[in-house]
Formats: structure tokens, C-alpha cells, sequence
């Protein structure tokens, strides 16, 4: 079984309630659950909750909530690992033959069906721990530089200072939108970014954190040209 578990807890503080919250005319969640469906890669689409109301929406929506996450496992300060190997755990102890986890974020309206499928595929082609949405920055990051307090700068790779962008590395960061695993990569914690993940690559106009009002406010202005993008 292809597992997609998609966490979401009910005590966001920075946008309250944003896994529920209206985005492009259906709450949040509702998105992820959409895509993840309509990849029709998953033999279960698992919502992992603390939320009453959470659980409800979902279940609305084609997903399923099976268990209620553990409080402990619902503060600000658990990581994601540790809710997806909960919920592997979980599916194990039912008897269920998983043969990978995924984790997709409740707030990824912008996820494209083709690049999980791609991502599945990937995992599959060798031995991967995980295989995850990634992409590249859009300026060379061996450019960047801090502010001081007194206003002046620092680069943070002086050495670079000469360099042609051309001839600087590619930098990679995490898409934030989703994670497929390895069963027994869940369950041992292990980290995703190392020697044992692949990442696959996703264009820079699909990506968008929503981590605060600002970043809502700009997803809310590009949904209406990739959401209705056929994928």
C-alpha cells in the first residue's frame, strides 16, 4: 500500500487556523487532499490531527482520520518526521502492507500531480530513503550577504565576491510541499536532507511558502493562474 498522510494540527499561531482557513474558494486543506486523489497514486489518504473541526473538513473532502495525533505530538515544537513516523507506526500496527509514505503538506495548494508522480517514481528507481519537491533559489546564494546593526554588510562567502554567477554551484532548497519515504526511513527518523535522499526538481513559479500573512496574501494572487493549470 501507497500511504499519503497529510499532517495537520489545529494550533497554527502565525495564520490561526490556516489549514482550514478559505484559500481560492475551499479551505486549505482541501487542496492537497484534491491533488493527492486526483494522483491516484495513494490506496489511503490519511489525515494526521489533534482538531475536531480539522478531522470534519477533511473527511469532507475524500480524506480519511483514523486516529487522533497525540497531544505531545502537537506542539510547536515536534517535527514532521516524528508525526509521519507516528502515523507509520500506526499503520503497521492495523496489519496494513505499506510500501511507502508520503507526507504532503496541508498547505500546498500549488502541488502539481505530475511532479508526485515523478517523485514516487524516483523513490522507486534505487535505493532511496526519500525522495522530496525541490528547487533551485532564484539568486546565487554565494552572493548573499547580512545587515549589520549599524547598517553596513557582510557577505557571507566574501571569497565569492569576483565570482561570475555562471561559475557558482547550484543551491537547492526544500519546496515545502512534499515527501515520499521509505517505511523504515519514517519510522528511524531519519534525516531527509542527506546522502540517502534524492531531490526532485520543481519549477520556482509552483513553490510558495505560507508561513505568514505576506505569504498568503502573494499565493492568493497567483493562485488563480496555477491552480487552474491543468496538471
Amino acid at each position: 500500500m501507497k500511504i499519503a498522510v497529510i499532517p495537520a494540527r489545529g494550533g497554527s499561531k502565525r495564520i490561526p487556523r490556516k489549514n482550514i482557513k478559505t484559500f481560492f474558494g475551499k479551505p486549505m486543506i482541501a487542496w492537497s487532499i484534491k491533488k493527492a486523489i486526483a494522483s491516484e497514486l495513494f490506496d489511503k489518504i490519511i489525515i494526521s490531527t489533534d482538531d475536531d473541526e480539522i478531522a470534519k473538513i477533511a473527511t469532507k473532502y475524500g480524506a480519511e482520520v483514523p486516529f487522533i495525533r497525540p497531544a505531545e505530538l502537537a506542539n510547536d515544537y515536534t517535527g514532521t518526521t516524528e508525526v509521519i513516523a507516528h502515523a507509520t507506526q500506526w499503520f503497521i500496527d492495523q496489519g496494513w502492507q505499506i510500501s511507502s509514505v508520503c507526507c504532503i503538506y496541508a498547505t500546498a495548494p500549488f502541488i502539481q500531480v505530475e511532479d508526485l508522480r515523478r517523485a514516487w517514481q524516483t523513490l522507486e528507481s534505487g535505493n532511496w530513503a526519500y525522495a522530496f519537491s525541490a528547487t533551485d533559489f532564484a539568486a546565487p546564494i554565494f552572493r548573499a550577504f547580512s545587515e549589520h546593526p549599524d547598517g553596513g554588510i557582510e557577505m557571507f562567502f566574501p571569497e565569492h565576491f569576483s565570482t561570475r554567477s555562471q561559475d557558482l554551484p547550484r543551491a537547492l532548497h526544500d519546496a515545502g510541499q512534499f515527501y515520499w519515504g521509505q517505511p523504515s526511513a519514517w519510522l528511524e527518523n531519519k534525516r531527509v536532507f542527506d546522502r540517502h535522499s534524492v531531490p526532485v526538481l520543481i519549477p520556482r513559479w509552483s513553490v510558495q511558502d505560507i508561513d505568514n500573512e505576506e505569504d498568503w496574501i502573494r499565493a492568493e494572487m497567483i493562485a488563480p493562474m496555477i491552480i487552474n493549470r491543468k496538471s
